[in-house]
């Protein structure tokens, strides 16, 4: 995979520019952090495992693409110690590249299934996030429509102008990227070309389409679940709720935001301490209740009303093998959904 791409890809998915921020002033050498994860996400929870270990954390933000694209650019000569991506693609890259430390086996069992880590345990989920559709059980009532079983069944009549995507997300190219690698090349191209030609109606990022369900104004929308519940904890009484996909259809991949450590690092016991941290119960409770995603390990539940991870019937693929985003932006951008 190209370097240039991971700046292409950056620069159309509107990341963030990357600026470098301390998450604590300390004497000594600071714990270098590459954050693909917005700072309002991640950075609470370094602060608290500064606080809680004395290691001090210097932070890099920026979109993971941009952030990956920073550490191939720099190689063996990367400060960065620890990366945090959001999701397991943009770590699947750096494992390809062989930039990446094998974690040791107590790391790796911490997470309550495998397919969250890395098969060749250079990487381990932090907190898990599942695609959805988010839909109001009114419009659907009003309109006469059911859910559908699969998310290929949205380029049906049914469904013209009343689906909303963001095809600029990071988390839709990697879902699209997952398409691409169980369904094949030809079906992906020609969903994407379906949903252009039944009206699909576009907007900037997940948190819009939520509100645009909301507001009656589509019936459904594709997101990452945890949007819903950020409405939710602002106004329990919204009406709109989330369909998982059955069948481990392709709609319903799960994915997630990680951590791997750099070989550049000098700061390799550091390190493993944070990547261990992050497993810990009270980070993953952290990020259950913050950012109300799916905890990794068996000992925190989700702190809201959420299937459990084994129970959501999710494609069965290697989150590694969504290293590939470049061929997923082409085909996004040929198929117009871009324009």
């Amino acid at each position: 995979m190209s370097t240039q791409f991971f700046v292409r890809l950056g620069m159309i998915l509107g990341f963030m520019i990357l600026s470098v921020l301390p998450v604590a002033a300390q004497e000594g050498v600071a714990l270098t952090v590459y954050s693909g994860r917005n700072e309002s996400l991640i950075g609470p929870i370094l602060q608290q495992f500064t606080e809680d270990t004395g290691i001090a954390v210097e932070v890099l933000y920026g979109g993971t693409s941009a952030v990956a694209n920073q550490i191939l650019t720099e190689g063996e000569n990367s400060p960065a110690d620890v990366f945090i991506a959001q999701d397991g693609g943009a770590l699947g890259a750096l494992a390809a590249a062989e930039m990446v430390h094998k974690l040791p086996e107590a790391t790796l069992e911490r997470v309550v299934d495998e397919a969250f880590a890395s098969p060749d345990g250079v990487w381990v989920g932090l907190s898990g996030r599942a695609r959805v559709l988010v839909y109001s059980p009114e419009t659907l009532e009003e309109l006469g429509l059911e859910l559908p079983a699969s998310i290929l069944e949205l380029t049906e009549e049914q469904w013209r102008g009343q689906v909303g995507w963001a095809p600029t997300n990071a988390s839709f190219v990697s879902n699209v990227t997952a398409m691409r690698t169980l369904a094949g090349e030809e079906e992906t191209a020609a969903w994407l070309a379906g949903m252009l030609a039944n009206d699909v109606q576009a907007y900037p990022k997940n948190t819009p389409i939520v509100q645009a369900v909301i507001d009656g104004e589509v019936a459904v929308g594709l997101v990452n679940h945890y949007y819903l519940f950020r409405f939710l904890a602002e106004d329990p009484d919204i009406i709109a709720t989330l369909h998982f996909f059955p069948g481990g259809d392709l709609g319903s991949l799960i994915n997630v935001a990680g951590a791997a450590i750099l070989k550049s690092t000098d700061q390799p016991y550091d390190a493993l301490a944070l990547v261990d941290y992050l497993l810990s119960d009270r980070a993953q409770e952290y990020f259950a209740t913050t950012t109300y995603e799916y905890p990794l390990v068996d000992t925190v539940e989700p702190s809201v009303d959420l299937p459990a991870l084994a129970d959501i019937e999710a494609p069965d693929i290697d989150l590694s093998d969504l290293a590939d985003l470049q061929g997923t932006l082409e085909m996004i951008e040929e198929s117009g959904a871009l324009d």
